[in-house]
């Protein structure tokens, strides 16, 4: 495919991944009584303006953002602005953006599975003529449940947790006619990386696909939203434990860039395309639900405090606690984007 094309849809992606976003803002904010001044897809200069009723629709310059602007850090006496609201309806108003987000990753998983028209499970079909691991006691038909005591879902947590394995001994338990077992000390040989010095475990067995019915469809979409949900999760866990540094960390650039390059690479493969929009929707929706303040998380952890205090924190100190989050924030972003944006030339 087309480098250029690529990376068109590549924007599309992420565009509508923000839309949705802000859109759930603005929809449960209009639910529930609360004056939205300004709805933004991008940012920077407004290079479109609609004035609505009551809101303000721009399209700005930039498509690496969007925001949905209620006035949460001014206090007014107009009894529709968001500070005038009860608790559980700004709480409410603040995560619908991270909920439309994981909604979003469900359906396009959904729609993945429609245009694919197959899913594969986590039971295993075939072994290799070397394999070593039916000698530790995996076993045709073997429904692999649990790995290294990580719960599996799909076949990609198998994939996910094996690559992962550093020393290639792992622990299983698997569903077996009908029945749980444990099998532990599986080995799998490993290979060694020349350059890197890194070792990768190869693992010497394949599991079943089958093809998608309406029976299924829901149980193999809703198991793969939780796999894309978890690995950001533990993506995330690995970044504060340090195995992962900033340098690792990618901006809007860098993901253009990513989705644009591995499109390019597969070809128009719609399923490779909404399996990687389903993965960076989710991780938009969590990553807005971490505590940190001018994010939507930070947010909520604070009207958690008022509802606690039983009283609304001074409009001053909050928009001061979300001006020093966004500052970093900012701080945050040049960084990455830097990173993108050199390594777009090396």
């Amino acid at each position: 495919m087309n480098t250029v094309v690529s990376i068109i849809i590549a924007i599309v992606i992420f565009c509508v991944i923000i839309i949705v976003h802000e859109f759930g803002h603005f929809f449960v904010a209009k639910l529930c009584g609360v004056r939205v001044d300004e709805f933004a897809i991008g940012m920077g200069p407004a290079i479109f303006r609609k004035q609505g009723r009551e809101t303000l629709f721009t399209v700005r310059l930039f498509p690496i953002g969007g925001f949905c602007s209620m006035g949460e850090d001014e206090d007014r006496e107009d009894p529709n602005s968001f500070r005038k609201k009860p608790v559980a309806a700004k709480m409410a108003v603040i995560v619908a953006g991270a909920f439309m987000n994981i909604v979003l990753g469900f359906i396009i998983v959904l729609i993945s599975f429609i245009v694919s028209g197959k899913g594969i499970s986590s039971t295993i079909v075939y072994f290799a003529d070397d394999a070593v691991s039916p000698g530790y006691g995996l076993q045709l038909n073997d429904t692999i449940t649990e790995i290294n005591g990580v719960k599996i879902f799909t076949a990609r947590d198998i994939t996910y947790q094996l690559s992962s394995d550093e020393d290639g001994i792992v622990d299983f338990t698997v569903k077996r006619n009908g029945e749980k077992v444990e099998l532990k000390d599986v080995h799998f040989p490993m290979t060694v990386d020349e350059e890197t010095g890194k070792q990768t475990l190869m693992y010497d067995f394949k599991v079943m696909s089958e093809k998608i019915t309406l029976k299924n469809i829901i149980p193999y979409t809703a198991k793969s939203t939780v796999y894309y949900a978890r690995v950001v999760l533990m993506s995330l866990k690995d970044l504060i434990t340090g195995k992962y540094g900033i340098n690792d960390l990618q901006g809007p650039v860098g993901i253009v860039s990513t989705i644009g390059t591995t499109v390019a690479a597969a070809g128009f493969d719609w399923d490779f395309i909404l399996q990687m929009a389903a993965l960076i929707t989710i991780n938009i929706g969590i990553f807005n639900l971490l505590p940190i303040p001018a994010l939507d998380g930070g947010r909520f952890v604070l009207l958690i405090v008022e509802a606690v205090r039983r009283k609304t924190m001074k409009a001053e100190v909050e928009g001061m606690i979300h001006f020093v989050g966004f500052a970093l924030l900012l701080v945050l972003m040049f960084v990455v984007t830097f990173n993108d944006i050199k390594n777009l030339f090396v």
